[in-house]
């Protein structure tokens, strides 16, 4: 049945070297038809894509949409989103129904004018035009299958119906992609791993957080609810990978990586400090009896920590578009496709080797929590036993990476280490809160009261958890924990 034409205009937007098509990532900006409006296409795993859209009023036909251009900004580094492809559609449409008249699926035959609206990138395959030539037209006709109601059977019927009336698979994958004569690149193309070795391991698992990393950042760059948190944990394991494995890998590019992912680190920290020293007090607050708390308090501690979060986000926003940033982004890419390995990366045994490590990184910790419990109580002993949760944290992170090969016993290393950090992390969130109420004491005599007697519910938090270390360092030290054999 014939179905009311459609005129669709549609203008592609991406950087001058395409830098979202590389990652098969579109943005579109389309009037006409009933999907007028702005399109963000994502890749969600390697047979799906993810959509999201925006009316056409929320951006202009010279910029983008603000929370469609912050989900692509990772991707961007700095660069311009502009115009690249305008395709002009004349699309006419019948509609194949069943035996009731229900819809089964759209069939369209569109007549296509494609205009690129810059020059195209060099060295783009496909691409002959010499570098300068600027906008440049063509025009062909392609028939689509859109299924509504109907399954992939019904598909099969009418490919077939197409082909004997002597139509045939297209060349390109979208309109896009023939408009371009061709699809980019991928931006990085991977080295395969080298499946059974230390090398091949760790390399699987310092890709997975480098992915991690650039799927957090458009969260963080929204401030969408624990994004800072888990961005700040992605960028720890991934420092934490780089450091325990280093001898897999060439000191100097490690070296420096981990020096600049523990700036980034340290940027989301600064945001996510003052988000966990707000729910600290605030959930403390919630647990004194009404009569030892005042009225006021708990909106003062919650506004306060709010503002100091939002201060301490803008500046992790600002981090996000420097060059400092971009330049990281662009190296771990880099490392992750084609990782200098060492020759110890390739010729020792899995297991082996990551037991090693993990060892190293277990007398690491022990060292550290020994040498904070030797001394007494005060500022020294709260800053080494903060030292102790942070290797406790670097070797349950090291661990990760022997899941594949040993996941049980991985895993049991990753618990133990996981609830000693645990206890620490609660001695430290103490300590940090104390010092906080010392620095910033209430406003008032009744708040003034509140406020001490938060710090001492936070001193003797500090002094439970001491009182576990003992016993969790007895479960963390046994020599069988870090052996993968």
């Amino acid at each position: 049945m014939p179905a009311e034409p459609q005129d669709l205009d549609a203008v592609y937007y991406d950087t001058a070297d395409l830098d979202l098509l590389s990652r098969q990532i579109t943005l579109r900006r389309r009037t006409g038809g009933r999907d007028a409006g702005w399109h963000l296409k994502l890749p969600a795993d390697a047979d799906s894509r993810e959509e999201i859209h925006a009316p056409l009023e929320a951006g202009a036909p010279d910029r983008a949409p603000a929370a469609l251009a912050a989900r692509v900004a990772v991707f961007l580094r700095g660069d311009a989103l502009v115009p690249v492809v305008r395709l002009r559609t004349r699309r006419r449409r019948r509609l194949l129904l069943d035996r009731r008249g229900k819809p089964l699926a759209e069939l369209a035959e569109d007549q296509v004018e494609a205009r690129i609206l810059g020059p195209v990138p060099a060295g783009r395959p496909g691409h002959t035009a010499p570098d300068g030539d600027r906008a440049r037209s063509t025009s062909w006709t392609e028939v689509e299958v859109e299924l509504e109601g109907g399954d992939t059977a019904l598909l099969d019927s009418v490919e077939r119906a197409l082909a004997a009336a002597g139509l045939g698979r297209a060349d390109y994958p979208s309109k896009l992609a023939r408009a371009l004569r061709g699809a980019p690149r991928p931006t990085r193309e991977r080295a395969p791993l080298r499946a059974g070795t230390p090398g091949g391991l760790v390399t699987g698992r310092i890709r997975e957080l480098v992915d991690d990393l650039l799927t957090l950042d458009p969260s963080v760059r929204l401030d969408e609810p624990d994004s800072v948190h888990r961005m700040r944990v992605t960028a720890r394991r991934l420092r934490s990978t780089l450091k325990a494995h280093r001898r897999l890998f060439d000191h100097g590019r490690t070296d420096e990586l981990a020096t600049e992912i523990r700036w980034l680190g340290r940027s989301l920290g600064t945001a996510r400090d003052q988000e966990v020293l707000g729910e600290h007090l605030v959930g403390a607050l919630d647990a004194l009896p009404d009569r030892l708390r005042c009225g006021s308090s708990r909106g003062e501690v919650s506004a306060h920590y709010a503002r100091a979060y939002r201060q301490a986000w803008e500046q992790v926003v600002r981090d996000l578009g420097s060059v400092r940033y971009h330049s990281l982004l662009n190296e771990l890419e880099a490392f992750a496709a084609d990782p200098p390995l060492t020759a110890l990366a390739d010729r020792s045994k899995p297991r082996r080797r990551l037991s090693r490590t993990l060892r190293h990184e277990q007398r690491r910790t022990l060292k550290r929590l020994d040498a904070a419990l030797g001394i007494d109580s005060g500022p020294a002993r709260d800053a080494a036993l903060h030292n102790a949760r942070k290797a406790a944290k670097r070797a349950r992170y090291a661990a990760e990476a022997a899941r594949p090969t040993a996941p049980k016993r991985a895993r049991k290393f990753e618990k133990r280490m996981k609830q000693l950090q645990r206890v620490l992390g609660g001695h430290q969130d103490a300590v940090v809160a104390r010092q906080a109420l010392l620095e910033r004491p209430g406003a008032g005599v009744d708040l003034a009261f509140t406020s001490g007697v938060l710090y001492a519910m936070q001193q003797r938090d500090a002094e439970q958890a001491e009182h576990l270390l003992p016993a969790l360092r007895r479960r963390v030290s046994r020599p069988r924990l870090a052996r993968l054999t």
